[in-house]
């Protein structure tokens, strides 16, 4: 019975293999592609999370360009480190790492400049979204996500160390 259940895992395991290696180089139809998913469906089975600002200094609806949560004396840095980490373990930490510590297929954010050309980067990507090859790398948190969600979650990453 046991060589049973490792013959079938076997076979399960080199047809899913099959499959992605396959939608990888474009040899299955975009209909049964597993890569070629909606932006919303692009962490798998777990969709972009809304994140609760409640707290947190309301930013108007005009995009800031630089974030305004980030000096440690801005009086909702500390709500803002808490509301972003909550937000990251909902939508980040799937691709990019527990505490932001990427296992090298997504960027590590912890070494993301904490200054304007860092979040400006961090605003295009984490608003648009990234598609590579017709391929969904991240979805577009655009519509999901308030400017206060937004720049929390950036509090957050500038919050930890590289050395963590």
């Amino acid at each position: 019975m046991g060589r049973n259940y490792f013959k079938t895992g076997a076979v399960c395991l080199a047809l899913g293999l099959a499959v992605v290696l396959s939608a990888s180089f474009g040899g299955v139809s975009k209909d049964l592609n597993p890569l070629s998913v909606s932006p919303a469906q692009a962490h798998g089975d777990i969709a972009p999370q809304a994140v609760d600002t409640s707290g947190l200094e309301p930013l108007g609806k005009e995009w800031k360009e630089t974030n305004p949560y980030r000096s440690k004396d801005h009086k909702s840095y500390k709500r803002a480190v808490e509301i972003g980490s909550a937000g990251y373990n909902q939508n980040c930490a799937r691709c990019h790492g527990l505490g932001a510590k990427s296992g090298g297929l997504s960027p590590d954010l912890r070494f993301l400049e904490a200054d304007a050309d860092g979040d400006e980067w961090y605003l295009e990507r984490v608003r648009g979204g990234m598609t590579q090859n017709g391929i969904t790398k991240m979805p577009a948190f655009d519509k999901i996500l308030s400017q206060e969600a937004v720049w929390a979650i950036r509090t957050y990453v500038d919050s930890i160390s590289e050395d963590d």
